[in-house]
């Protein structure tokens, strides 16, 4: 009999992999990788299995980062109620932006989610709160739940591990639900779904405020990772860099975007020596992967387990 590794088993190894990790790599570096692969989860929620592309989700992640960074700095609040307030942040934007752009079709829909971002990317810039290009800086980083120390960097990765799992926990639950699968019926043949009674502008709009309120959580815990919210995280680029991580890992796949985050985090931490020949060797290297690997790396290992399977079983 062929032996298959199921997603537990895949999902378990992961597991104990990230349980281990700070051991070996600097933890700071693993907190990023974690944050933009949740980031990258939430998009894919929306452009792999629900078909909508957003050009702007770069919204919902510097506008929670910057809702985390003020509650927690300005007002004082805990870590953990500011997280969830620039999770709450995110998700009512991306009810504002949803139900303008699921009524749209195609580039017409992208274009005003990138429209939207770049107005709130200016308005977070000149807003007298936000600290214009330097951002908000020095973000404190108070005990989650007055307990957990999290000035310990070791401490701080695994709280941010353990949203991380709960994050991708639902983003899992979703995909595999009734609901999941009514976004993937639309995402394929969206006139069938509607002819069959769905309501398909509900169900668009329920996915872009789940992946915009979940790409809030990662933009406000990188805050407190790096105690800073970044005009940067709001800028066009950052949207363009998620879209990225999702090709390279996988469109429409669970552990591509994870993958694709390692992969990109990773290879910017290694051409940081290159100077101003960063985004050259960036572009060519995306260049040379979309265009090779067109389902993405985790897309081309199912191919290769399943030409194996084939030539095994004949």
């Amino acid at each position: 009999m062929l032996w298959r590794p199921n997603s537990t088993l895949v999902g378990t190894a992961v597991l104990v992999i990230a349980l281990a990790a700070p051991s070996f790599v600097y933890p700071v570096l693993l907190m990023k990788v974690l944050c933009f692969a949740l980031f990258a989860s939430a998009f894919n929620l929306l452009l792999g299995f629900t078909g909508i592309l957003s050009f702007g989700h770069a919204m919902f992640f510097g506008g929670a980062a910057y809702a985390s960074a003020y509650t927690i700095k300005v007002m004082g609040w805990p870590t953990e109620l500011g997280i969830l307030a620039g999770t709450a942040v995110a998700a009512t934007l991306g009810l504002v932006v949803g139900q303008l752009c699921i009524r749209r079709k195609g580039i017409y829909m992208t274009m005003i989610t990138l429209a939207f971002a770049q107005m709130t990317y200016f308005f977070v810039m000149r807003a007298p709160f936000s600290g214009g290009e330097d951002g908000l800086q020095y973000v404190p980083r108070r005990a989650v739940l007055g307990v957990i120390d999290i000035t310990d960097e070791r401490a701080l990765y695994y709280v941010v591990l353990a949203i991380f799992l709960a994050c991708f926990a639902l983003i899992h639950r979703t995909i595999h639900s009734p609901f999941g699968q009514v976004l993937k019926a639309i995402r394929d043949n969206e006139p069938r779904a509607i002819s069959l009674g769905f309501d398909v502008d509900r169900y668009k709009l329920l996915a872009f405020v789940l992946s915009a309120g979940l790409s809030g959580v990662a933009g406000a815990t990188k805050a407190v990772v790096f105690q800073m919210a970044s005009i940067t995280d709001l800028h066009w680029g950052t949207s363009g860099e998620v879209i990225l991580m999702t090709l390279v890992g996988g469109i429409g796949t669970l552990f591509g975007p994870l993958v694709g985050a390692a992969f990109i985090v990773g290879m910017q931490n290694r051409l940081a020596g290159l100077g101003e020949w960063v985004m050259v060797t960036q572009g060519l290297i995306f260049m040379t992967l979309v265009m090779v690997l067109r389902t993405g790396i985790v897309g081309l290992l199912s191919d290769l387990r399943a030409r194996i399977s084939r030539r095994r079983t004949v």
